[in-house]
């Protein structure tokens, strides 16, 4: 293997762990969104276009491309920290459990908080131990806001090289594009299948909600909350749409035993479903089953916490890409 080659591995296994230990996993998947999604409009651009008029039309795709996940980074953000967001469905949580506590048996209540007040203490110290964890995976704090700003314009300005001719460049350059190449078309694979599976899930989720509970006399509270959980959450592989189905079952429990258990019993077959579209969308696209996923995912999580879990599937399926790229799997 040619020396610029090995440099190149060398660089892009150097970039995971320290793109986690410093908390830039968002900047970097803003990033690699904007580049994304400016490649994917840039191919649409008529091929007459003289080679001005064809920088200018870049440079509008990628302002329009940073405008975009800006726009669906800000509405998430705004809605989990709004009114009736994820402040609320917490609180709504809380007291579910703590009713779920004075009926269950004595030994099943122990292991369950005293109170709402004791469950937001837990809850509060939790964030308070792991928040350098959290901080990195969400748009909180003016650093990290910063960082993802810089990521997305550094992701539109990539594409827009993407487009020069790599013919003639340096072998360490022609290497370390190579490297980034396979990264973008892993992300491509893994973050924008998993935001259909994401959307569908979300999508028969409101049904259930929105339409069904209703026919049957049954109004949940905080439903856009909860729809809103389902999809960010199900943009993580198989573990998001866990925690997102646990809220709905429990807030649902809050409203009534049987719309618990209507709940509980429409969202396992919506898991079944998941693996399902996991396997034909995912599994698809970067030939990795769910059982694989789940391995990367805890692995990373065991190293590197909460980031390092959210990470692990555009690692993994960069991994394989080049794994299969030099006929090694």
């Amino acid at each position: 293997m040619p020396g610029a080659v090995m440099t190149s591995y060398l660089l892009a296994g150097l970039a995971v762990p320290l793109v986690l230990h410093f908390h830039l996993l968002p900047s970097v998947f803003a990033g690699l969104a904007v580049h994304v999604l400016t490649v994917k409009l840039a191919k649409k651009l008529p091929s007459h276009l003289n080679r001005i008029a064809h920088e200018i039309a870049l440079a509008a795709i990628m302002m329009i491309a940073i405008t975009v996940v800006f726009g669906i980074g800000f509405a998430i953000w705004s809605l989990l920290h709004g009114q009736n967001g994820l402040a609320d469905l917490l609180a709504a949580v809380a007291e579910t459990l703590e009713r779920i506590r004075q009926t269950v048996p004595l030994d099943m209540a122990a292991l369950l908080p005293d109170s709402v007040d004791d469950l937001r203490e837990q809850l509060g110290s939790l964030l308070h131990e792991n928040s350098h964890r959290i901080s990195a995976a969400g748009m909180a704090g003016v650093k990290t806001f910063v960082h993802i700003l810089f990521g997305m314009v550094i992701g539109g300005m990539t594409a827009i090289y993407q487009f020069d001719d790599s013919g003639n460049w340096p072998p360490l350059a022609a290497a370390l594009h190579a490297r980034s190449r396979y990264l973008t078309e892993a992300f491509d694979k893994v973050v924008f299948a998993q935001v259909k599976i994401s959307t569908i899930n979300t999508i028969l989720t409101a049904i259930f909600l929105l339409v069904i509970l209703p026919l049957c006399g049954i109004h949940l509270p905080l439903v856009t909350a909860l729809l809103l959980l389902t999809f960010v959450a199900g943009i993580i592989p198989v573990i998001g749409n866990l925690i997102s189905n646990a809220a709905i079952v429990l807030i649902s429990l809050g409203t009534s035993p049987g719309a618990g258990i209507a709940s509980l019993a429409f969202l396992v077959v919506i898991h079944k479903l998941e693996y399902f579209t996991n396997a034909r969308i995912v599994g698809g696209q970067v030939h990795a089953r769910a059982w694989e996923l789940l391995c990367a995912m805890l692995f990373m999580e065991a190293i590197f916490g909460m980031v390092g879990m959210i990470a692990a599937p555009v690692v993994y399926a960069w991994i394989k890409a080049e794994l299969t790229a030099n006929e090694m799997i």
